[in-house]
């Protein structure tokens, strides 16, 4: 369960498994404030990271060929 601890400035505090993390407010629904309970889901965007593994290839490539 991920509860709204405190809001502070531009960060809430999240209390999670009985320590706590800061989240950027702007992460957050409008209208959450301290003590509500939140819901949270992620997900792999996976063309997203193929095209970081890509671009990141990319620039390895070039650096082995500037060095060669």
């Amino acid at each position: 369960m991920l509860i709204v601890d405190r809001l502070e400035g531009e960060w809430a505090v999240i209390e999670w498994e009985g320590g706590t993390f800061n989240l950027p407010r702007k992460l957050l629904p409008a209208g959450v404030r301290e003590g509500d309970v939140l819901t949270m889901s992620l997900e792999r965007d996976e063309e997203s990271t193929a095209q970081r593994q890509r671009a990141a290839q990319r620039e390895l490539d070039d650096l082995l060929r500037r060095k060669g």
